[in-house]
Protein backbone atom coordinates (compact mmCIF):
# COMPACT_ATOMS: atom_id res chain seq x y z
CA UNK A 1 0.00 0.00 0.00
CA UNK A 2 1.47 3.06 -1.10
CA UNK A 3 2.87 5.86 1.80
CA UNK A 4 2.05 9.14 0.11
CA UNK A 5 -0.35 11.06 2.27
CA UNK A 6 1.71 14.20 3.62
CA UNK A 7 0.73 13.72 7.24
CA UNK A 8 2.09 13.48 11.20
CA UNK A 9 2.63 9.73 10.06
CA UNK A 10 5.28 11.25 7.80
CA UNK A 11 8.27 11.68 10.09
CA UNK A 12 9.97 8.86 11.98
CA UNK A 13 8.49 9.31 15.39
CA UNK A 14 8.93 6.39 18.09
CA UNK A 15 5.41 5.28 19.56
CA UNK A 16 3.73 7.30 21.82
CA UNK A 17 6.73 10.02 21.47
CA UNK A 18 7.73 12.28 24.27
CA UNK A 19 5.62 15.06 24.25
CA UNK A 20 2.56 13.43 22.53
CA UNK A 21 -0.30 14.64 24.72
CA UNK A 22 -4.03 13.48 24.31
CA UNK A 23 -4.95 16.17 21.58
CA UNK A 24 -1.92 15.52 19.28
CA UNK A 25 -2.26 11.71 19.44
CA UNK A 26 -6.30 12.21 18.65
CA UNK A 27 -5.25 14.36 15.57
CA UNK A 28 -3.51 11.38 13.94
CA UNK A 29 -6.40 9.31 13.37
CA UNK A 30 -7.75 11.14 10.11
CA UNK A 31 -4.46 10.51 8.48
CA UNK A 32 -3.90 7.45 9.83
CA UNK A 33 -7.94 6.03 8.38
CA UNK A 34 -7.10 7.75 5.10
CA UNK A 35 -4.08 5.78 4.67
CA UNK A 36 -5.89 2.85 5.62
CA UNK A 37 -8.28 3.30 3.04
CA UNK A 38 -6.08 3.46 0.58
CA UNK A 39 -6.82 0.23 -1.81
CA UNK A 40 -8.84 -1.44 1.01
CA UNK A 41 -11.47 -3.03 -1.34
CA UNK A 42 -7.88 -4.75 -3.65
CA UNK A 43 -6.68 -5.70 -0.41
CA UNK A 44 -10.08 -7.51 0.35
CA UNK A 45 -10.12 -9.02 -3.46
CA UNK A 46 -6.85 -10.30 -3.80
CA UNK A 47 -6.95 -11.32 0.28
CA UNK A 48 -3.76 -8.90 1.27
CA UNK A 49 -3.19 -8.83 4.90
CA UNK A 50 -2.63 -5.42 5.99
CA UNK A 51 0.45 -5.39 7.58
CA UNK A 52 1.63 -2.19 6.65
CA UNK A 53 -1.47 -0.28 8.26
CA UNK A 54 -0.33 -1.91 11.13
CA UNK A 55 2.97 -0.87 10.88
CA UNK A 56 1.81 3.13 10.43
CA UNK A 57 -0.91 2.45 14.06
CA UNK A 58 2.11 1.28 15.84
CA UNK A 59 4.73 4.26 14.58
CA UNK A 60 1.59 7.27 15.25
CA UNK A 61 2.07 5.62 19.09
CA UNK A 62 -2.09 4.92 19.06
CA UNK A 63 -1.96 1.68 20.56
CA UNK A 64 -1.07 3.63 23.94
CA UNK A 65 -4.16 5.47 23.48
CA UNK A 66 -6.11 4.25 26.77
CA UNK A 67 -3.16 4.44 29.06
CA UNK A 68 -3.38 6.94 31.76
CA UNK A 69 -1.04 9.95 31.96
CA UNK A 70 -0.17 8.99 35.73
CA UNK A 71 1.41 5.62 34.09
CA UNK A 72 3.10 7.73 31.56
CA UNK A 73 0.48 7.35 28.81
CA UNK A 74 -2.03 10.31 27.03
CA UNK A 75 -4.98 9.47 28.99
CA UNK A 76 -7.34 8.58 26.63
CA UNK A 77 -10.84 7.62 27.61
CA UNK A 78 -13.12 5.02 26.23
CA UNK A 79 -14.97 6.93 24.23
CA UNK A 80 -11.70 8.33 22.60
CA UNK A 81 -10.82 4.88 21.95
CA UNK A 82 -14.20 3.53 20.43
CA UNK A 83 -14.37 6.99 18.57
CA UNK A 84 -11.08 5.60 16.97
CA UNK A 85 -12.18 2.18 16.52
CA UNK A 86 -14.85 3.40 14.44
CA UNK A 87 -12.56 5.86 12.25
CA UNK A 88 -10.38 3.34 11.06
CA UNK A 89 -13.21 0.80 10.94
CA UNK A 90 -14.66 2.66 8.11
CA UNK A 91 -11.74 2.62 6.44
CA UNK A 92 -11.00 -0.87 6.66
CA UNK A 93 -13.21 -3.02 9.19
CA UNK A 94 -10.55 -5.15 9.21
CA UNK A 95 -7.99 -3.44 10.61
CA UNK A 96 -9.84 -1.84 13.43
CA UNK A 97 -11.25 -5.34 14.41
CA UNK A 98 -7.80 -7.02 14.38
CA UNK A 99 -7.07 -4.72 17.48
CA UNK A 100 -9.20 -5.79 19.85
CA UNK A 101 -6.75 -7.77 21.81
CA UNK A 102 -4.20 -5.26 21.94
CA UNK A 103 -7.03 -2.97 23.75
CA UNK A 104 -8.48 -5.63 25.73
CA UNK A 105 -5.05 -6.15 27.26
CA UNK A 106 -4.24 -2.80 27.56
CA UNK A 107 -7.38 -2.51 29.25
CA UNK A 108 -6.74 -5.11 31.93
CA UNK A 109 -3.51 -4.08 32.52
CA UNK A 110 -4.52 -0.32 33.81
CA UNK A 111 -6.96 -1.66 35.99
CA UNK A 112 -5.07 -4.61 38.18
CA UNK A 113 -2.81 -4.23 40.33
CA UNK A 114 0.87 -3.02 39.48
CA UNK A 115 3.38 -5.26 39.91
CA UNK A 116 6.86 -5.50 38.56
CA UNK A 117 5.32 -7.89 35.65
CA UNK A 118 2.25 -4.98 34.58
CA UNK A 119 5.28 -2.59 34.74
CA UNK A 120 7.11 -4.34 32.35
CA UNK A 121 3.91 -5.06 30.27
CA UNK A 122 3.32 -1.14 30.22
CA UNK A 123 6.87 -0.23 29.22
CA UNK A 124 5.92 -2.32 25.91
CA UNK A 125 2.47 -0.81 25.74
CA UNK A 126 4.11 2.50 25.44
CA UNK A 127 7.01 1.70 23.42
CA UNK A 128 4.06 0.50 20.87
CA UNK A 129 4.21 -3.07 20.53
CA UNK A 130 1.09 -4.68 19.91
CA UNK A 131 -0.69 -7.30 21.68
CA UNK A 132 -2.61 -10.70 20.29
CA UNK A 133 -3.67 -14.09 21.43
CA UNK A 134 -6.03 -16.91 20.80
CA UNK A 135 -8.28 -18.71 23.72
CA UNK A 136 -11.06 -20.60 21.75
CA UNK A 137 -10.26 -24.08 19.68
CA UNK A 138 -11.94 -26.01 17.40
CA UNK A 139 -13.65 -29.32 17.51
CA UNK A 140 -14.37 -29.22 21.14
CA UNK A 141 -18.08 -29.72 21.95
CA UNK A 142 -18.44 -26.37 23.07
CA UNK A 143 -16.53 -23.29 23.16
CA UNK A 144 -14.85 -22.14 26.08
CA UNK A 145 -13.13 -25.79 26.76
CA UNK A 146 -9.51 -26.17 26.14
CA UNK A 147 -7.53 -28.82 25.26
CA UNK A 148 -4.06 -27.15 24.84
CA UNK A 149 -1.64 -28.41 27.46
CA UNK A 150 1.12 -26.51 29.76
CA UNK A 151 3.67 -29.49 31.13
CA UNK A 152 6.51 -28.68 32.99
CA UNK A 153 9.95 -29.29 31.56
CA UNK A 154 12.74 -28.73 34.13
CA UNK A 155 12.42 -25.36 35.66
CA UNK A 156 10.24 -24.24 32.96
CA UNK A 157 7.44 -25.30 30.93
CA UNK A 158 6.36 -26.32 27.68
CA UNK A 159 3.28 -25.50 25.60
CA UNK A 160 1.29 -27.48 22.98
CA UNK A 161 -2.08 -27.46 21.27
CA UNK A 162 -3.99 -25.67 18.18
CA UNK A 163 -5.79 -22.01 18.59
CA UNK A 164 -8.06 -20.49 16.54
CA UNK A 165 -9.66 -17.04 16.26
CA UNK A 166 -5.99 -15.58 16.40
CA UNK A 167 -7.81 -12.07 15.41
CA UNK A 168 -4.72 -9.74 14.88
CA UNK A 169 -2.26 -11.73 16.45
CA UNK A 170 -0.48 -12.21 13.14
CA UNK A 171 0.05 -8.13 13.10
CA UNK A 172 0.98 -8.25 17.27
CA UNK A 173 4.44 -8.98 18.72
CA UNK A 174 3.49 -11.00 21.99
CA UNK A 175 0.03 -12.70 22.58
CA UNK A 176 -1.57 -14.82 25.57
CA UNK A 177 -2.57 -18.14 24.94
CA UNK A 178 -4.81 -20.22 27.13
CA UNK A 179 -4.60 -23.91 28.54
CA UNK A 180 -4.67 -25.74 30.91
CA UNK A 181 -1.64 -27.32 33.67
CA UNK A 182 -1.11 -30.61 34.95
CA UNK A 183 -3.37 -30.46 37.89
CA UNK A 184 -6.49 -29.68 35.06
CA UNK A 185 -6.28 -25.47 36.01
CA UNK A 186 -6.79 -22.57 33.37
CA UNK A 187 -4.03 -20.62 33.38
CA UNK A 188 -2.91 -18.21 30.49
CA UNK A 189 0.46 -17.40 28.75
CA UNK A 190 1.52 -14.45 27.31
CA UNK A 191 4.78 -15.24 24.79
CA UNK A 192 6.51 -13.19 22.13
CA UNK A 193 5.11 -14.42 18.91
CA UNK A 194 8.87 -15.10 17.61
CA UNK A 195 9.24 -17.49 20.18
CA UNK A 196 9.90 -20.93 18.31
CA UNK A 197 7.05 -22.97 18.00
CA UNK A 198 4.40 -20.39 17.56
CA UNK A 199 3.26 -20.40 14.03
CA UNK A 200 0.87 -18.37 12.97
CA UNK A 201 -1.33 -20.46 10.38
CA UNK A 202 -3.35 -17.73 8.64
CA UNK A 203 -6.37 -20.07 7.52
CA UNK A 204 -9.48 -18.31 8.44
CA UNK A 205 -11.62 -18.62 5.80
CA UNK A 206 -14.49 -16.46 6.98
CA UNK A 207 -16.79 -14.65 3.78
CA UNK A 208 -16.30 -11.56 5.71
CA UNK A 209 -12.99 -10.02 7.71
CA UNK A 210 -11.05 -11.62 5.51
CA UNK A 211 -8.21 -9.35 6.46
CA UNK A 212 -8.28 -9.76 10.12
CA UNK A 213 -5.65 -13.07 10.69
CA UNK A 214 -8.48 -15.15 12.38
CA UNK A 215 -7.22 -18.68 11.68
CA UNK A 216 -5.27 -20.51 14.02
CA UNK A 217 -1.80 -20.80 15.79
CA UNK A 218 0.02 -24.09 15.90
CA UNK A 219 1.53 -24.32 19.75
CA UNK A 220 4.43 -27.04 19.53
CA UNK A 221 6.91 -27.40 22.36
CA UNK A 222 6.75 -23.83 23.13
CA UNK A 223 9.46 -23.09 25.75
CA UNK A 224 7.36 -21.08 28.31
CA UNK A 225 8.81 -19.14 31.59
CA UNK A 226 7.21 -19.05 35.01
CA UNK A 227 6.76 -15.54 34.73
CA UNK A 228 4.77 -15.85 31.73
CA UNK A 229 1.80 -17.60 33.46
CA UNK A 230 -1.12 -16.51 35.24
CA UNK A 231 -4.17 -17.00 36.22
CA UNK A 232 -7.07 -16.37 33.78
CA UNK A 233 -10.64 -15.38 35.25
CA UNK A 234 -13.28 -14.55 33.41
CA UNK A 235 -15.84 -13.43 35.90
CA UNK A 236 -13.99 -10.85 37.81
CA UNK A 237 -14.75 -7.20 38.40
CA UNK A 238 -12.31 -6.47 35.59
CA UNK A 239 -12.68 -9.25 33.12
CA UNK A 240 -16.72 -8.93 33.20
CA UNK A 241 -15.52 -4.93 32.05
CA UNK A 242 -13.01 -6.11 29.55
CA UNK A 243 -15.99 -8.71 28.44
CA UNK A 244 -18.24 -6.00 27.57
CA UNK A 245 -15.51 -3.66 26.28
CA UNK A 246 -14.63 -6.43 23.62
CA UNK A 247 -18.22 -6.91 22.59
CA UNK A 248 -18.39 -2.89 22.51
CA UNK A 249 -15.12 -2.79 20.03
CA UNK A 250 -16.69 -5.52 17.28
CA UNK A 251 -19.49 -3.10 17.24
CA UNK A 252 -17.35 -0.22 16.70
CA UNK A 253 -15.64 -2.21 14.16
CA UNK A 254 -19.40 -3.15 12.21
CA UNK A 255 -19.99 0.97 13.27
CA UNK A 256 -17.27 1.47 10.86
CA UNK A 257 -17.92 -0.72 7.92
CA UNK A 258 -21.54 1.23 8.05
CA UNK A 259 -19.49 4.26 7.42
CA UNK A 260 -17.33 2.80 4.23
CA UNK A 261 -20.87 2.14 3.15
CA UNK A 262 -22.05 5.10 3.08
CA UNK A 263 -19.00 7.07 2.06
CA UNK A 264 -18.46 4.30 -1.37
CA UNK A 265 -22.43 4.60 -1.73
CA UNK A 266 -21.91 7.78 -2.73
CA UNK A 267 -18.75 8.09 -4.32
CA UNK A 268 -20.16 5.55 -6.49
CA UNK A 269 -23.25 7.54 -7.62
CA UNK A 270 -21.61 10.76 -7.75
CA UNK A 271 -18.77 8.94 -10.04
CA UNK A 272 -20.44 5.92 -12.03
CA UNK A 273 -24.29 5.14 -11.24
CA UNK A 274 -26.65 5.78 -14.01
CA UNK A 275 -30.28 6.55 -13.42
CA UNK A 276 -32.97 3.41 -13.77
CA UNK A 277 -34.41 3.39 -17.38
CA UNK A 278 -38.06 4.40 -15.97
CA UNK A 279 -36.46 7.28 -13.96
CA UNK A 280 -38.13 10.60 -14.97
CA UNK A 281 -34.34 11.83 -13.63
CA UNK A 282 -31.28 12.28 -16.17
CA UNK A 283 -29.00 10.96 -13.27
CA UNK A 284 -28.78 8.94 -10.70
CA UNK A 285 -27.17 11.65 -8.42
CA UNK A 286 -30.87 13.84 -9.28
CA UNK A 287 -33.04 10.36 -9.11
CA UNK A 288 -35.31 10.76 -6.31
CA UNK A 289 -35.33 7.33 -4.90
CA UNK A 290 -31.71 7.09 -5.07
CA UNK A 291 -31.30 10.08 -2.80
CA UNK A 292 -33.90 8.60 -0.58
CA UNK A 293 -32.02 5.17 -0.22
CA UNK A 294 -28.90 7.20 0.36
CA UNK A 295 -30.29 9.04 3.15
CA UNK A 296 -31.62 6.48 4.84
CA UNK A 297 -28.03 4.75 4.80
CA UNK A 298 -27.21 7.92 6.03
CA UNK A 299 -29.36 8.03 8.65
CA UNK A 300 -28.66 4.57 9.39
CA UNK A 301 -24.80 5.35 10.04
CA UNK A 302 -25.67 8.13 12.01
CA UNK A 303 -28.30 5.62 14.49
CA UNK A 304 -25.59 3.35 14.82
CA UNK A 305 -22.67 5.53 15.60
CA UNK A 306 -24.97 7.34 18.51
CA UNK A 307 -25.79 4.20 19.77
CA UNK A 308 -22.15 3.36 19.79
CA UNK A 309 -20.68 6.37 21.51
CA UNK A 310 -23.56 6.18 24.16
CA UNK A 311 -22.33 2.44 24.95
CA UNK A 312 -18.65 4.08 25.29
CA UNK A 313 -19.94 6.49 28.07
CA UNK A 314 -21.60 3.92 30.01
CA UNK A 315 -18.12 2.15 29.92
CA UNK A 316 -16.04 4.67 30.76
CA UNK A 317 -18.36 5.54 33.88
CA UNK A 318 -17.41 1.91 34.98
CA UNK A 319 -13.79 2.10 34.44
CA UNK A 320 -14.24 5.61 37.02
CA UNK A 321 -14.93 3.33 39.49
CA UNK A 322 -12.54 0.99 39.69
CA UNK A 323 -10.38 1.86 42.73
CA UNK A 324 -13.08 4.10 43.86
CA UNK A 325 -13.84 2.34 46.88
CA UNK A 326 -17.67 1.63 46.15
CA UNK A 327 -18.34 -1.70 45.44
CA UNK A 328 -21.67 -1.54 45.10
CA UNK A 329 -21.59 1.25 42.51
CA UNK A 330 -19.48 -0.46 40.55
CA UNK A 331 -21.48 -3.55 40.41
CA UNK A 332 -24.60 -1.53 39.29
CA UNK A 333 -22.07 0.31 36.74
CA UNK A 334 -21.04 -3.34 35.39
CA UNK A 335 -24.28 -4.29 34.90
CA UNK A 336 -25.59 -1.32 33.23
CA UNK A 337 -22.33 -1.12 30.93
CA UNK A 338 -23.43 -4.62 29.89
CA UNK A 339 -27.15 -3.86 29.43
CA UNK A 340 -25.94 -1.00 27.43
CA UNK A 341 -23.92 -2.61 25.12
CA UNK A 342 -26.30 -5.23 24.27
CA UNK A 343 -29.06 -3.39 23.35
CA UNK A 344 -26.83 -1.44 21.44
CA UNK A 345 -25.82 -4.45 19.58
CA UNK A 346 -29.05 -5.78 19.19
CA UNK A 347 -30.93 -2.59 17.70
CA UNK A 348 -27.35 -1.25 15.70
CA UNK A 349 -27.52 -5.02 13.97
CA UNK A 350 -30.13 -4.76 12.33
CA UNK A 351 -29.64 -1.03 11.12
CA UNK A 352 -26.18 -2.15 10.15
CA UNK A 353 -27.27 -4.79 7.99
CA UNK A 354 -30.25 -2.68 6.20
CA UNK A 355 -27.71 -0.11 5.51
CA UNK A 356 -25.46 -2.58 4.23
CA UNK A 357 -28.00 -4.33 1.79
CA UNK A 358 -29.38 -1.04 0.70
CA UNK A 359 -25.85 0.14 -1.24
CA UNK A 360 -26.82 -2.29 -3.86
CA UNK A 361 -30.03 -0.32 -4.29
CA UNK A 362 -28.18 2.89 -5.33
CA UNK A 363 -27.59 1.83 -9.28
CA UNK A 364 -28.24 -1.40 -11.28
CA UNK A 365 -26.17 -4.43 -12.59
CA UNK A 366 -22.61 -2.21 -12.11
CA UNK A 367 -23.02 -1.68 -8.46
CA UNK A 368 -22.26 -5.63 -7.89
CA UNK A 369 -19.30 -5.20 -9.67
CA UNK A 370 -16.30 -7.30 -7.79
CA UNK A 371 -13.92 -4.32 -8.55
CA UNK A 372 -15.93 -2.17 -6.74
CA UNK A 373 -16.36 -4.56 -3.92
CA UNK A 374 -19.34 -3.56 -2.00
CA UNK A 375 -20.19 -6.30 -1.21
CA UNK A 376 -17.79 -6.44 1.68
CA UNK A 377 -19.36 -4.20 3.66
CA UNK A 378 -22.34 -6.20 3.90
CA UNK A 379 -19.62 -9.63 4.44
CA UNK A 380 -17.87 -8.15 6.96
CA UNK A 381 -21.06 -6.62 9.18
CA UNK A 382 -23.01 -9.98 9.09
CA UNK A 383 -19.38 -12.04 10.62
CA UNK A 384 -18.58 -9.40 12.94
CA UNK A 385 -22.31 -10.14 14.15
CA UNK A 386 -21.76 -13.59 13.96
CA UNK A 387 -19.23 -13.06 16.71
CA UNK A 388 -22.05 -11.96 19.19
CA UNK A 389 -24.70 -14.26 19.53
CA UNK A 390 -27.46 -11.83 19.42
CA UNK A 391 -31.00 -14.28 19.85
CA UNK A 392 -29.82 -14.76 23.33
CA UNK A 393 -28.64 -11.60 23.83
CA UNK A 394 -31.92 -10.19 23.28
CA UNK A 395 -33.35 -12.92 25.36
CA UNK A 396 -31.39 -11.91 28.55
CA UNK A 397 -32.02 -8.15 27.87
CA UNK A 398 -35.93 -9.48 28.44
CA UNK A 399 -35.18 -11.66 31.38
CA UNK A 400 -33.78 -8.67 33.39
CA UNK A 401 -36.67 -6.20 32.13
CA UNK A 402 -39.18 -9.19 33.56
CA UNK A 403 -37.10 -10.78 36.23
CA UNK A 404 -34.12 -8.85 37.39
CA UNK A 405 -32.33 -12.27 36.01
CA UNK A 406 -28.39 -10.89 35.97
CA UNK A 407 -27.40 -14.53 35.84
CA UNK A 408 -25.23 -13.59 31.94
CA UNK A 409 -24.75 -10.45 32.75
CA UNK A 410 -22.38 -11.05 35.73
CA UNK A 411 -20.67 -14.02 34.28
CA UNK A 412 -17.61 -12.24 31.92
CA UNK A 413 -18.16 -14.16 28.59
CA UNK A 414 -20.68 -12.88 25.69
CA UNK A 415 -21.28 -9.38 27.63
Amino acid sequence: MPNTAPSVLSATPTPAEEGDNLSTLLEKIPALAAEISTDAAKRDLERELPFEAFRLFKEAGLGALRIPAALGGPGGSIADYIEMIMAIGAADSNVAHALRSHFNFTETLILTPNTAIDRTQLGRVLSGKLFGGAHTEQGTKRPGEVTTRLTRSGDDYRLNGRKWYATGTAFSDFASFSAKDEDGEFVSVLLPVGRPGISILDDWDGMGQRLTASGGVLLENVEVLPHEISTRGLNTLVGRHTSTLRQLHLAASMAGAVRGALTEGTDYVRRQARSAAHSAAETANADPFVQKILGEIAAGSFAVDTLIRESARALDRTAELFGAGDPQKLEAALIESALTTARTQIVASQIALAAATNIFELGGGSATSRHLNLDRHWRNIRTVLNHNPLLHKARVVGDFYINGTTTHLEEGKVF
